[in-house]
């Protein structure tokens, strides 16, 4: 006999067990089903377990830096085996307090694969067999992949994906990483750090290319500084594997060099996890591998929704999971409002951090719009001065009729944190005005993000 639920949440990623266990604090009867990690992606594979290894990175880098902060440190070194195994720690401990939170919530988690069999109902193969179970509402949240280009596709020993660059084989000495995004800038910043001769390949006319040009820009010739060789407007056309290297033939200025490597990381994008998910016999649309939804994730077949990285951009974990608490609360007939991607930040974990809310300057402009522009530098920062952080800046784009703030874009230490005073800024509609007279903390980094305001009306105060 088939079980019966109100709502069945497909995928256990940020998205998917966000919507189950919103829907069951709601009253509604909830089952999940996973086939592989409980948080999926993101937190076994993705976010998390790649941040650990970037703070690793992050302590080596300073403690290399002792004696700009008057303290010795000798035989520095490191053991990338027990630095994969922190990583891969933090992963675990999350991950299994996913499992806790649904026994809070009365959640039932369903291990196995799902597949729409009908309106209404969904077929669980698991290592029992199969079962049919039914719902009022289903939730796909299935999530992404790594896209796999052809000649170019990861093999686990040469050429890695973002899963083979969290457990490394070996610790690159020559690496090539496709792709200059945050996934790709980030496993280089964290190779480089750790000493890998890093090379940088980007399709596109800079690194970072959905960043604002000025930040791209800055961002860039720190990574220089850093040793990084940075590739612009190149493609990898193909590699040759013999032996233990790699060779990349890399077009580049319309002529094609080759260049020789032990590893190469892929970081060309990803595609959404449709298939096997009977999407087409049950009439969901999809569109380059992602599910076309409305403003409020419904696939346009009655009670089916899909939410996350398989919705498409921005392929975000917070924004995964802010889609899966309005879907729930959707579907226990709340009136949640629309998810505006505009005030949805993007962040890169590299170093320096990167870290955007809104339009870019070449947007606004590209809209027609009417702006102010304001920029300030962490040099002219006390906090950062004493962080020994005083590379970096912050950059505020304004409707100069409206006072709105269209975007804000920042570059350096710790902006990942500080971006939220803009993203809140742009939620709660605040102009110009109401940021000019906030009154922020001193000494904190936040305070640039104060004159970065000031500054787009000619009013900066320190610099």
């Amino acid at each position: 006999m088939a079980q019966n639920f109100d709502l069945v949440v497909i995928g256990a990623g940020p998205g998917g067990y966000v919507a189950a266990i919103r829907g069951a604090q709601l009253g509604l009867k909830v089952a999940c089903i996973e086939r592989e990690h409980l948080g999926g992606i993101c937190l076994n594979w993705g976010c998390i377990p790649t941040k650990a290894m970037l703070r690793s990175a992050e302590v080596y880098h300073l403690m290399h830096r002792a004696k700009d902060f008057g303290l010795k440190a000798d035989g520095i070194g490191y053991d990338l085996d027990a630095v994969v195994k922190r990583s891969r720690g933090v992963a675990k401990q999350l991950s299994g307090g996913i499992g806790h939170l649904f026994k809070k919530n009365k959640v039932t988690t369903i291990m196995g694969e799902a597949k729409l069999a009908g309106k209404g109902r969904v077929t669980v193969t698991t290592d029992k067999g199969t079962e049919e179970i039914t719902a009022k509402s289903i939730v796909l949240a299935t999530g992404a992949r790594a896209r796999e280009l052809p000649g170019l596709e990861p093999d686990g020993k040469l050429v890695w994906n973002y899963k083979h660059a969290l457990v490394p084989p070996h610790m690159p000495k020559k690496l090539l990483v496709i792709g200059s995004g945050a996934i790709g800038i980030e496993f280089a910043s964290f190779f480089n750090t750790l000493g890998a001769k890093t090379t940088v390949v980007e399709v596109m006319d800079r690194v970072l290319p959905v960043e604002d040009a000025e930040i791209s820009a800055f961002a860039k010739k720190q990574f220089v500084k850093q040793g990084m060789t940075i590739m612009e407007k190149a493609a990898v056309k193909k590699l040759d594997r013999k032996g233990d290297t790699v060779t990349a033939h890399i077009e580049v200025g319309g002529k094609v060099e080759t260049q020789d490597f032990d590893t190469v990381i892929s970081a060309v994008g990803i595609v959404g996890n449709t298939e096997g998910l009977g999407l087409e016999e049950a009439g969901i649309k999809v569109d380059r591998t992602h599910v076309i939804t409305d403003e409020y994730c419904r696939t346009g077949v009655e009670g089916v929704y899909a939410i996350g990285d398989l919705a498409g951009a921005p392929w975000l974990a917070h924004k995964a999971s802010h889609e899966g608490v309005m879907v729930a609360e959707l579907i226990a007939g709340k009136h949640p409002h629309p998810i505006k991607p505009g005030s949805i930040a993007g962040c890169t974990y590299c170093h320096p951090q990167v870290a955007s809310v809104g339009l870019t300057e070449a947007k606004a402009k590209e809209q027609g719009l009417d702006i102010k522009v304001g920029r300030f530098p962490f040099i002219g920062n006390g906090k950062a001065i004493a962080l020994g952080e005083s590379e970096g800046m912050i950059k505020t784009i304004f409707d100069a009729k409206t006072g709105e703030l269209l975007g804000a874009h920042m570059v350096g230490a710790e902006v990942t944190e500080l971006i939220q005073g803009y993203v809140i800024g742009r939620q709660l509609e605040t102009t110009e005005q109401d940021l000019m007279e906030t009154v922020f903390p001193h000494p904190t980094l936040s305070e640039m993000m104060h004159e970065a305001v000031l500054d787009a009306y000619g009013r900066a105060i320190h610099f």
